[in-house]
This record gives C-alpha cells, sequence and structure tokens, in this order.
C-alpha cells in the first residue's frame, strides 16, 4: 500500500495513508443495495398482494409497504457486509503492488483454462457428481494459479524481458532507502544533483525505526534520528522524485522487509549497512553503496601528481602533517608539522585505498627525491 507522506515537527510522520486520503463512501453504497433491495422486496409484496383471492387496494397496499419494510431491513444488513468486504478489498489490492495484480489475474485466468480441459471428462459422471466436482476443480484451479502468478510474478515477467515496477512508477528508478541511508543524509545530495529520480519507497517500519532513535535519550543518537527524520522531509519537497510511504504492519524484522520490498517491486536499495547490502545482493537485489559512489567521484590522484593542500593538524609519525583535498581525501605530508596551518605544494608518493577511502602520502614539493 503506497501513501505518500507528510512530515511535521522534527519529522514525525502523520497520518497520510491512502485511506484517509481517499475515503470509500461507505454510507452510500450502503443507501444504494438498500434501494435495491426496497425496490424489490416492494415489487415481490405488490405481486403476492395482486395474486392472493379477491385483491384489494388496501392489500395491495400493505404487501407494498411490507415488502418495502423487509427490504429496507435486509438491504441495510447486506449493505453494510458489502461495504464491509469493498473496503477489505480495497485494501487487498491497495497493498498488492500493479505487477502482482497483473501476474496473479493472469494465473487465475490460466487456471480457468486447466479446469476447462480437465472438466471434459468428469462430465461423464452423473450430473449431480459432475457439476459438483467441475465447480470444485474451477475454484481451486483458479485460485491456485492466482496464487502461483502472484507469488513468481518477479520471475514469469523476467521470462518475457520485463521488469516490474512500482504502482504508479514512471520515467527514473525505484529505490527502496533503509534507515543507515537517511542518517547518512548523502541520498538528499543524491536526488538534489538527479542521480536518483523517479520513486523513492520508504517502509513504515524505517519511519519507526527513525522516530525510536530521534526519541533517545542519548543525545548523539537522538540527533542522528533526527537527521534522518529530515533527510526524509527534504526528500518530500525534492522536485524530481516521488516519495512513497510502503505500509506494512506486524513487521518486526525491516531489513528483511526492505529487502523482500525492494525485491518484489524491481527496486534498488539504497542503504550504507555493509550486512544488509551483501545480504540484498545474495537475493539479487542491486545496492549502489553510498560509500563507493562517493569514492568513484573523488579526485584522481597517482604517484609523481602535484597537489595544494592546506595542512591542518599533526600526523601520527614525528614530522607528519595532515590536510585534505576538497573531496575529503586524506594526505600525509612528510616532514610538514612546521608547515602546519599554511597551504602548501606538495607531490604525491603513494596512494593507497582502505575502507574509507583513499589515503595519499606526500612530500613537500622540492623535497620528494630525498
Amino acid at each position: 500500500m503506497l501513501a505518500r507522506t507528510r512530515i511535521e515537527g522534527h519529522g514525525r510522520p502523520v497520518s497520510g495513508s491512502s485511506e484517509e486520503r481517499r475515503p470509500v463512501p461507505r454510507g452510500r453504497l450502503v443507501e444504494f443495495v438498500r434501494l435495491i433491495f426496497v425496490v424489490l422486496f416492494a415489487a415481490a409484496g405488490y405481486t403476492i398482494a395482486t395474486r392472493i383471492s379477491q385483491p384489494s387496494t388496501l392489500r395491495t397496499l400493505v404487501g407494498v409497504v411490507l415488502g418495502s419494510g423487509t427490504g429496507f431491513v435486509l438491504g441495510g444488513v447486506l449493505g453494510r457486509q458489502t461495504a464491509s468486504a469493498v473496503d477489505e478489498m480495497e485494501r487487498e489490492f491497495r497493498r498488492v503492488s500493479a505487477a502482482e495484480l497483473v501476474a496473479g489475474i493472469g494465473g487465475l485466468l490460466t487456471g480457468l483454462g486447466l479446469a476447462a480441459l480437465v472438466s471434459v471428462p468428469l462430465f461423464r459422471l452423473p450430473p449431480l457428481t459432475a457439476w459438483t466436482t467441475v465447480a470444485f476443480v474451477y475454484v481451486t484451479l483458479a485460485y491456485l494459479g492466482y496464487r502461483v502468478g502472484r507469488t513468481k510474478h518477479v520471475e514469469l515477467f523476467g521470462l518475457i524481458g520485463l521488469k516490474p515496477r512500482a504502482a504508479g512508477a514512471g520515467r527514473g528508478d525505484i529505490v527502496v532507502v533503509d534507515t543507515s541511508a537517511l542518517i547518512d543524509g548523502r541520498i538528499v545530495d543524491l536526488v538534489e544533483t538527479g542521480f536518483i529520480t523517479g520513486d523513492v519507497l520508504i517502509h513504515s517500519g524505517v519511519l519507526r525505526e527513525l522516530q525510536q532513535i530521534a526519541d533517545s535519550s542519548d543525545p548523539k543518537r537522538r540527533r542522528r534520528g533526527r537527521r534522518g527524520l529530515d533527510a526524509v522531509g527534504e526528500l518530500q519537497r525534492a522536485a524530481n522524485v516521488q516519495v512513497h510511504l510502503v505500509e506494512e504492519p506486524g513487521v518486526q524484522d525491516v531489513d528483511a522487509a526492505l529487502v523482500r520490498l525492494a525485491r518484489d517491486r524491481g527496486a534498488s536499495l539504497v542503504t550504507t549497512d555493509h550486512n544488509l547490502a551483501k545480504v540484498a545482493e545474495a537475493l539479487s537485489v542491486v545496492v549502489p553503496r553510498l560509500n563507493d559512489l562517493a569514492a568513484a567521484f573523488r579526485l584522481p590522484v597517482g604517484p609523481g601528481d602535484e597537489l595544494t593542500v592546506e595542512l591542518v593538524k599533526e600526523g601520527r609519525e614525528h614530522g607528519q602533517a595532515i590536510g585534505y583535498l576538497e573531496d575529503g581525501t586524506m594526505v600525509v605530508v612528510e616532514e610538514a608539522r612546521d608547515r602546519i596551518g599554511s597551504e602548501v605544494p606538495v607531490v604525491a608518493r603513494n596512494v593507497i585505498q582502505t575502507t574509507t577511502g583513499r589515503m595519499v602520502f606526500a612530500a613537500l614539493a622540492g623535497t620528494e627525491s630525498g
């Protein structure tokens, strides 16, 4: 079930479900069903009153009134049951993606076709047995086909070279965002620069996690939670993405729900959680890692390249000074402790790749030969 979310205060989710935005007119449906029953039972009362012996105007009027009253009562009861059934069906359809629905209908039609073939020899049985067995076969195979189609919709669409998309998706990509990516905040920059467009799916469990973190008594956790909720608000205001809240009550394992959501919607999962990324990749879910993307856009630096860097602090080893390039790459300069606080030309000697990014070891220009 997808719905647009709104953010209030520090990002607490305000009720914005599809049911509230487009309420089902229960009263109108009940009255419509009741009207049908009143007309039908009034006609039945009129027919009965006119066909009894010695019909009269009074008897006809009594028959119509009694029939209308009976229809009014029964129509109200059945109307409320019909409205409840329609509400439940609507909620079910909103929980099901368009791809699942299409695949389910295809499976249902396939099941009906198989039932038609299986039923041919069954009609040779005695009439009562034949019709009972045929009805059972039709219902069973049709339901089985619908469930198989829904369950295997990703594989079925893949057989014909199609990729299921989230409901309402148009141009752009579909991404599922986890809690760590929202707290990290760089996804907002990717959206603003146009690297991420289309539909952003946020699971309701992620919002609950962010709210719990934001309500923490630990000031650091509270700041992280509020930063994540603020990121949700910025995504809501972004012009080139459409944010959807995916509601799934009763979910205990949010990470598993995110992987399942991304796989079912044919979406990619944006996360900075290494373990979650490994699990998602094992299940054939695309995971564009933010750290790898940031590293890919860092300035290319190789041994012998001349750089200009501002030295800001001392290094671990004697005489070392540390500076940073514009993209955040750390530069360790040998024998430059006395130049801290100034901008100096350096020559790169070695570049190593670490788990947090690249690190450049350099020497002051003019001294690198030593």
